[in-house]
């Protein structure tokens, strides 16, 4: 009997890949999924180390998982990625049950780690190390979605913003060449993925390692060109190397979705300093005007962090006038937190946690308000949808729009992965309501 195994993904889109990376690998050595613990022969937990509150949230999961571990001594459990590079020592010291504890760029080889763990009778620990190669890729990718696909152009991370640990769990930044990912992706498009979306750390910084002409705009137009992409998306560009040159292509490029997750983080110059974002308030704000002023209409989103150290109540202000000059379609919105190895760590965290509680519940209210106005312009319109999954809503199906709005509506469950035009009928702060109209 084949053994199952159960991935839980906590954090990012480039997690979501690597957890694809990881299914891949175990259906190479012919285990089959389950989404049932009590079921598993494997338990995999893929971590992020971004807030406290992620990694808190995988210590109560490993909790859970220990009854599970005691009534099968038999059960494999991982924990693997961010958190696990960040501090290894301490998931052993509280969870010495544990397995395999394995950084980022490990889901190509987790199979082999979970057979060697198996054999050894002890728990088997491998970590990323900045001597690791380019992007580690791998053909055996079980993907969840049949039409839409994530590529990893690159990983890691050159900057040094003073509350993110990305740069020490996911190391210096590394970029695969750009005849790899062309590859890819016509190979996606041969087996019916007609949405893409590119991946990296500093997404718009990538530049080819074998040839330095080959910039993230150029690599943008060169995906646009591959037959059969229909839509294309990119996470997470940095505000300081968003060039014309990306704009300009984001504009005359139909294939390009219009949506920037453009993270702000402040809105204020003197926080922005503090967090070495290499940017000010007035030059994210000019690059949010070349945006607006594109022929093309684009969506703006954005990351936004309260409460890190010295963030008065002034420049607090700042922020919540940020929003209400940018207008963003959304935005996800936290309190700081105090992360290991980050400079930021040697900052008094001066702002108490009540009264971050306050800020990120004024901004959040703030920005529910711009969202529902922004989404009432939809009503009455006809938009294009790439039908997704069944919606969580009391109509069936859900999807998304160019501009990354979300979609409710009623329809056949043979639309799923299908682009189709949806009248908008209703609307909220968080998504719209419509009815089909035709399939495209």
């Amino acid at each position: 009997m084949a053994k199952k195994y159960l991935i839980e993904t906590f954090g990012c889109q480039m997690n979501d890949l690597d957890s694809e990376k990881i299914a891949g690998s175990f259906h190479q050595e012919g285990m089959e999924a389950t989404n049932d613990a009590s079921l598993a022969d494997i338990i995999i937990l893929n971590t992020c180390s971004v807030r406290e509150k992620a990694v808190q949230k995988v210590y109560a999961r490993l909790g859970e998982i220990k009854r599970h571990k005691a009534n099968r001594p038999d059960l494999v459990v991982g924990v693997v990625g961010c958190m696990a590079q960040l501090e290894r020592s301490a998931i052993l010291k509280r969870a010495p049950f544990v397995n395999v504890v394995a950084g980022p760029q490990k889901g190509a080889v987790m199979g082999d780690l979970v057979n060697r763990s198996v054999r050894s009778r002890a728990p088997l620990v491998d970590m990323r190390t900045d001597e690791d190669p380019a992007p580690l890729e791998t053909e055996h990718i079980l993907r969840q979605s049949p039409w839409r696909a994530s590529v990893t152009i690159s990983e890691g991370c050159n900057r040094c913003c003073a509350y993110c640990v990305v740069p020490i769990t996911r190391g210096k930044e590394r970029a695969r060449e750009s005849a790899g990912i062309f590859g890819e992706i016509q190979g996606l498009v041969e087996r019916g993925y007609i949405e893409i979306m590119l991946l990296g750390q500093t997404v718009n910084s990538y530049v080819d390692p074998t040839d330095a002409r080959m910039n993230f705009a150029r690599l943008l137009n060169g995906v646009a060109a591959i037959p059969g992409v229909r839509r294309i998306r990119f996470t997470s560009p940095h505000p300081a190397d968003f060039s014309d040159e990306l704009l300009g292509v984001m504009e005359t490029c139909p294939q390009v979705c219009n949506h920037i997750h453009l993270p702000v983080q402040s809105g204020s110059t003197g926080i922005l300093k503090a967090m070495r974002r290499d940017y000010t308030r007035e030059s994210y704000l000019r690059v949010v005007e070349k945006i607006r002023g594109l022929q093309r209409p684009i969506a703006i989103s954005t990351d936004i962090i309260v409460g890190f150290p010295g963030e008065t109540d002034a420049d607090f202000q700042d922020t919540l006038s940020l929003l209400d000059a940018v207008q963003y379609e959304s935005a996800f919105s936290f309190k700081y937190s105090p992360r290991p190895y980050t400079s930021a760590l040697n900052l008094p965290d001066d702002v108490g946690d009540e009264e971050k509680g306050k800020r990120l519940s004024m901004l959040q209210d703030r920005q529910r308000q711009i969202q529902f106005r922004r989404n009432a312009a939809y009503l009455d319109g006809i938009v294009e949808v790439l039908v997704e999954s069944r919606a969580r809503s009391r109509v069936s199906l859900s999807g998304r729009t160019s501009n990354n709005k979300i979609v409710n509506f009623d329809g056949p469950e043979n639309l799923m992965g299908k682009l189709v035009q949806v009248e908008i009928t209703g609307y909220g702060p968080n998504s719209l309501k419509g009815t089909w109209i035709r399939k495209l």
